[in-house]
């Protein structure tokens, strides 16, 4: 088993594009070496780290809120059971922000796309005269319970 990645070794294992592995890097998100030829070598412990980007960003966290789990991990070394769980443990309660969102999101779009009306000016039940717009931009409904 060779000791780094390709970019596109890289890109291949993870599923991520990549330009989207440049994108990371140029964040700071992930790191690569040069060789002498300036072509991108990755140390295979950063194929978890892309993993991690990968779900991290499909529940729903930043890519600064990323870079700040990662900020706190090893550089040099791939990170340990006890380093994801440390990490897990942080986000716990946002994750739980998330669910909760997503909750609303499923009841509410359904009742009001299953009303028909369609119009959220002239909606009767869900925002009469809209009085949501008053509140400024936003899906005020939605992200307040």
């Amino acid at each position: 088993m060779q000791d780094s990645l390709t970019i596109g070794e890289l890109s291949a294992r993870s599923g991520v594009a990549a330009s989207a592995l440049r994108y990371y890097e140029r964040l700071g998100l992930i790191q690569a070496d040069r060789t002498s030829t300036n072509q991108r070598r990755y140390a295979r412990h950063q194929l978890r780290r892309v993993s991690f980007i990968r779900i991290a960003q499909q529940v729903g966290l930043s890519l600064d809120e990323i870079a700040d789990a990662l900020a706190s991990l090893p550089e040099n070394r791939t990170p340990t059971k006890k380093d994801w769980a440390r990490l897990s443990a942080r986000w716990e309660s946002r994750l739980d922000e998330q669910i909760a969102l997503l909750r609303r999101l499923r009841e509410r779009l359904t009742g009001c796309i299953g009303c028909g009306c369609l119009s959220l000016r002239k909606c009767r039940i869900i925002n009469p005269g809209d009085v949501f717009g008053a509140e400024g931009p936003g899906p005020h409904q939605l992200f307040h319970d």
